[in-house]
């Protein structure tokens, strides 16, 4: 999980565990250990978070969600006899790792036959919850996607699905430029880590791939490619909500299944600026695709992208844009199929137009 919002809506849900695991291996070849990365995820209802029943809470209690974090966070397992019951002690009496002597015996078994491995052969993990229940088709036409992690997964797959379709296109043929997309992680807690958007990854692929074309280190020719590069900071978007309509400026409200959004604050929380902004209608225009305009209320607080910390890292022009959705953060967030479509014919159109829209700006 990249991060984990406190709220009711992530309590009583049916929960599976997924991550990383560094498995202990010996290398046939050598004979030596090496550590090997795995991926394990477990779709199936192992653990819950559950609240606390409306009869045993106070008036206060039941008048705002409120949860101590270190108290009541923690998700149940199982039985505390049977996971207890002599599994614990047979485990841990013949194991000389204390880190594995720490974990919950019956959890690494589990993790163990998922991945076809002996429990200690579990060097340590990166494990997160994720709420188990699949996305589905809603809406009396089916014209909403229900699911988790829209925000940002929906993004993520429309991204590489483009640029898959364009690396097969005959456009790519006579295209001049590097096309790419980063995917980071740690976005909700401040993109401030090794892989998150903060970290050097962006300025430093710009400065490979310029070297890469140079046979010595050439600075005026990387301070051309940051000139001429774009970036499109893509997040999901806020669709009006018809119970909460007073939440969007009265001009500005993004609709499910009506377009891509183009988000602009003038306080910077996204990077778009009249440049950029223009540049995105464009690619959308050339797309035949619409795009709709998102400006926070004056009275509002305003949510950021990682748009404005890759522009103020790297120098790049960046856009901010989204696909639009409601119950952003919840467990079961829901956005219009069509925009996935749109997004893509976005995506498509920035891969094949942006350098003819680019030339035919002045100055």
């Amino acid at each position: 999980m990249s991060y984990f919002i406190v709220s009711f809506r992530r309590f009583d849900r049916d929960l599976g565990i997924s991550g990383r695991v560094l498995v202990r291996n010996t290398d046939p070849e050598t004979g030596k250990e090496k550590i090997d990365q795995r991926m394990v995820r477990i779709a199936k209802p192992i653990a819950r978070v559950s609240t606390l029943c409306i009869h045993l809470q106070t008036a206060e209690e039941r008048g705002a969600f409120k949860i101590n974090k270190e108290e009541h966070l923690s998700p149940i397992l199982g039985t505390q006899s049977l996971l207890e019951s002599g599994a614990k002690a047979q485990l841990n009496q013949f194991d000389d790792d204390d880190w594995r002597k720490a974990q919950e015996p019956a959890l690494l078994k589990l993790i163990a036959s998922e991945l076809g491995i002996e429990t200690k052969q579990i060097a340590n993990f990166e494990l997160g919850l994720f709420d188990i229940q699949p996305a589905s088709l809603g809406g009396i036409q089916s014209e909403f996607l229900n699911s988790a992690r829209l925000d940002n997964l929906a993004t993520c797959f429309v991204a590489l699905e483009s640029i898959v379709d364009y690396s097969k296109s005959e456009d790519l043929t006579d295209d001049d430029m590097i096309s790419l997309i980063a995917l980071f992680d740690h976005e909700e807690i401040g993109s401030q880590s090794t892989h998150g958007a903060g970290s050097p990854v962006m300025a430093e692929a710009v400065k490979r791939i310029t070297s890469a074309f140079c046979d010595v280190v050439n600075v005026e020719a990387h301070s051309s490619a940051v000139r001429r590069s774009f970036v499109m900071s893509v997040d999901q978007a806020h669709a009006v909500h018809p119970n909460y309509a007073s939440k969007h400026e009265k001009s500005h409200g993004p609709k499910m299944n009506a377009g891509v959004v183009i988000k602009t604050n003038q306080n910077q929380r996204y990077a778009t600026n009249g440049v950029t902004g223009f540049i995105a209608r464009e690619i959308g225009r050339k797309a035949n695709t619409p795009m709709q305009e998102f400006v926070v209320r004056s009275d509002c607080p305003c949510g950021t992208t990682i748009g404005p910390i890759i522009s103020s890292n790297t120098g790049i022009r960046t856009v901010d844009l989204g696909m639009p959705q409601l119950s952003m953060h919840s467990c079961r967030e829901v956005m219009g199929i069509a925009d996935l479509s749109h997004g893509l014919s976005v995506f498509g159109s920035f891969f094949k137009n942006f350098n003819e829209i680019d030339e035919s700006l002045e100055g």
